[in-house]
């Protein structure tokens, strides 16, 4: 059994996709973005737990209670049908070269 160092875990990229549900190309794309949080170890990407739940964080999204008040409030709009118009017959021009050579 190895002994415990007291340095925390870390997590590549391919691991952190794989529990975020997505590509590891994504994951690295974030990360070039600087959009979520990251450790550079030896030109690759790294990720600690607390990263992870740092990005769960970050791409948590939860209902505004407002908005879903606002939107049972608000009626929906009916749509009426509009008319039907009739159809235009189209007709094909003469080539040019036909017009040209008369």
């Amino acid at each position: 059994m190895p002994k415990e160092s007291g340095l925390p875990l870390s997590y590549s990229a391919a691991e952190v996709a794989a529990s975020l549900g997505c590509s590891e190309w994504w994951v690295k794309e974030q990360v070039r973005r600087r959009r979520i949080p990251f450790l550079r170890s030896g030109g690759g990407y790294r990720f600690t737990s607390d990263h992870v739940q740092e990005i769960f964080h970050i791409l948590e999204e939860r209902p505004n209670p407002a908005n879903a008040i606002e939107s049972e409030a608000i009626p929906r709009r009916r749509t009426t049908a509009q008319p039907v118009r009739p159809v235009a017959s189209l007709r094909a021009r003469r080539p040019r070269r036909a017009r040209n050579a008369a």
